[in-house]
């Protein structure tokens, strides 16, 4: 049987319109912004305007992908989110009809807080094995939102991450390493009849800590050849950039090293300025990998994938040669992080305030740049449009 390499062929990425400085939102709570900048690790995040959605933003990064592979060979859709617009139909089912997929792909939603990404892109791997000349679009699509006036405002964000699952990749080959570690935590939760998490910030960070090393463990005793010193480069999920480096650290003294920041800090640059993406995370954190360094080739990465609850993994990637023609998305990633208008803080409270969570019939203003947006609810019904630009 003829062995392939599978893995990530392509990517992509989306925010929304709107961006929250962590200076303007220091200066109305009379907090010193070094307790963001430093504290957290960030500088700002996007906030969605009222028509755009974690559907709108999957659309807009697959559709980016998809126009660049008019031959691929799509037959698995798998979205990954925690933050669902629906508690049966699959946000990738909308999304299916905004690209104009074919309807013989299978189609379906996963969700495992921060962590379910990982878990759509290993079923990927999977699908693939059995069927090499197939291809999976795998979906990271989130908006973390909490309630004003909260710990867990500032690190706040939104985006998604679209990824090109095949044989013989272009940009990652997914190795046979991987580790898990799944432990019953109430550290961060949304229960369905609310539209914020409820999160004990202590308990979520020790829990993120010990995943880290439950998981790295788990991968090392499962491949006894690989090495500490085998991985060039760590990327870890990273609800805000000081938690990675915390994590980092402690993985370090689990194993009795020193571990240099240096292999985590080109990872970070996205992140920073987009806030916590939840599923789209850890993506966001490899998009950047791969942007800020163009001698990558044939370097492995170690991923450390985290949701709360909790469930985490560790696996290994190999950075493919040639990677660096590969990466259409520097053509807008920067761009569109610049292009989001800069909301003032009474702006997005107001926003924060008219956020919808009923299926009441109602319509939405057309106040973001995008090609596609949530128009409301209609019958109970979410209303999706394409290629509507304000004016």
């Amino acid at each position: 049987m003829t062995q392939y390499s599978i893995g990530l062929t392509d990517l992509d990425v989306a925010t929304t319109g709107y961006v929250l400085s962590l200076d303007d939102l220091a200066d109305y709570q009379g907090t010193d912004p070094a307790k963001y900048h430093l504290g957290l690790g960030q500088d700002c995040f996007s906030v969605p305007g009222a028509d755009e959605d974690i559907v709108t933003l999957a659309a807009t990064a697959a559709s980016r992908l998809v126009a660049r592979h008019p031959e691929h060979k799509i037959t698995q859709l798998y979205f990954a989110t925690e933050t669902g617009v629906d508690q049966s139909k699959s946000a990738g089912v909308f999304v299916h009809q905004l690209l104009g997929l074919a309807p013989n792909v299978r189609t379906v939603e996963l969700k495992q807080a921060c962590y379910s990404a990982t878990a759509a892109l290993q079923l990927a791997v999977g699908h693939i094995t059995r069927f090499p000349q197939e291809q999976v679009l795998v979906i990271a699509s989130d908006i973390a939102r909490y309630a004003l006036d909260t710990p867990g405002e500032p690190t706040q964000g939104a985006g998604a991450v679209a990824m090109l699952v095949s044989a013989e990749p272009h940009l990652v080959a997914l190795e046979p390493v991987t580790g898990f570690y799944t432990a019953d935590v109430n550290d961060f939760w949304r229960p369905t009849d609310s539209s914020t998490p409820y999160v004990n910030g202590h308990l979520s960070l020790d829990a993120y800590l010990d995943a880290t090393a439950g998981a790295y463990d788990d991968a090392m005793r499962r491949a006894p050849g690989l090495d500490l010193e085998d991985i060039d480069r760590f990327l870890h999920h990273q609800p805000f950039t000081k938690m990675a480096r915390k994590a980092h650290r402690h993985l370090g003294q689990h194993l009795g090293v020193e571990l240099d920041d240096a292999l985590i800090e080109e990872s970070m640059s996205v992140n920073r300025q987009l806030g916590n993406s939840y599923t789209a995370s850890l993506y966001f954190a490899l998009a950047a990998q791969l942007t800020n360094n163009a001698e990558l080739a044939r370097k492995r990465l170690g991923f450390f994938s985290y949701g709360s609850g909790s469930v985490a993994e560790f696996f290994t990637g190999v950075v493919q040669p040639g990677y660096t023609v590969h990466l259409d998305y520097l053509e807008h990633l920067q761009a569109d992080l610049n292009a989001r208008k800069t909301l003032s803080v009474e702006q997005y409270r107001q926003l924060h305030h008219s956020y919808r969570l009923d299926s009441d019939n109602y319509t939405t203003p057309t106040d973001t740049a995008t090609s596609f947006r949530f128009a409301g609810v209609t019958d109970h019904v979410r209303q999706y449009e394409t290629g509507l630009l304000p004016s």
